[in-house]
């Protein structure tokens, strides 16, 4: 029995590494115990998890488990008598540069772990972010990648969310308010427009009857009077199309009622 515990407290050598056998059975013993605990971990975290939400979720999982690994291989390393701090030391300058060229690629995966874990933003919303609008097809844990209106797609870099302000359209419901704007001359008959700009909007087959179209009388601008017709849309993706269908039957709408649409005028006189 001595012989047998003996053999279990001797320093092997291979190619010049000297390491405890002891210490390496605990190294293993670890590993697989992280493992199975890693494993629980992710099987109690995600049980109420649908599966769309599990498949998002697993890049953190496999990040959370390398950085783990990672750790424990360099801390089983450094009790086999490996100089950890030598190897760093020399390798100093290339780490910080390789810090510098992965500095925006951490700010990237730090903001997709925040973005899947708050929820802000889900597959099939329309956002904005830097001025660019697009409907969100996937995302992962260092990029968003969403369709614009004309069909380009867009791919986001997350640490923009951080950045920059996001807007998502669509956050309180896939239902949303969109306007359009005209001015009319003085002199023109308010109520007549407003009855004008109403049926316009309740005559389009995409504009939702509740809530109702309304019109704001938005200003007495410097040479018209100037409205706004709000209604609301199931897919405000589709707004500019419908906002210009609008605009259409409104031009037609007041030629046929010779209602001036103004424009700004400049008369000059010579002395």
């Amino acid at each position: 029995m001595e012989r047998f515990f003996d053999f279990f407290t001797k320093n092997l050598s291979f190619g010049g590494l000297s390491f405890n056998l002891k210490l390496f059975l605990i190294f293993l013993l670890v590993f697989f115990a992280a493992r199975l605990i890693l494993r629980l971990f992710k099987r109690i975290v995600s049980r109420n998890f649908t599966p769309e939400r599990k498949g998002k979720f697993k890049p953190i999982f496999g990040f959370l488990n390398y950085s783990i690994y990672t750790i424990i291989i360099l801390l089983a390393l450094q009790n086999m008598g490996v100089e950890l701090t030598a190897i760093f030391a020399a390798s100093a300058a290339l780490l910080v540069g390789i810090g510098f060229a992965l500095q925006t690629f951490f700010q990237d995966i730090i903001s997709g772990v925040f973005i899947l874990i708050d929820q802000s933003v889900h597959v099939g919303d329309i956002i904005e972010v830097d001025g660019k609008v697009g409907k969100v097809e996937n995302i992962t844990l260092r990029t968003t990648r969403a369709v614009t209106i004309d069909n380009k797609v867009l791919v986001i870099p997350n640490h923009l969310y951080l950045t920059n302000t996001l807007y998502n359209w669509t956050e309180n419901g896939k239902i949303t308010r969109e306007r359009v704007a005209v001015g009319v001359a003085y002199g023109t008959d308010v109520k007549i427009v407003t009855k004008i700009l109403i049926d316009i909007a309740e005559q389009h087959s995409a504009v939702l009857k509740t809530p109702p179209p309304t019109v704001l009388f938005q200003n007495f601008g410097e040479s018209s009077l100037d409205f706004e017709i709000i209604f609301s849309l199931k897919n405000s993706f589709k707004a500019v199309p419908i906002q210009s269908d609008i605009r259409f039957s409104i031009y037609e709408a007041f030629a046929e009622h010779k209602i001036e649409i103004p424009f700004p005028q400049r008369v000059i006189r010579s002395t």
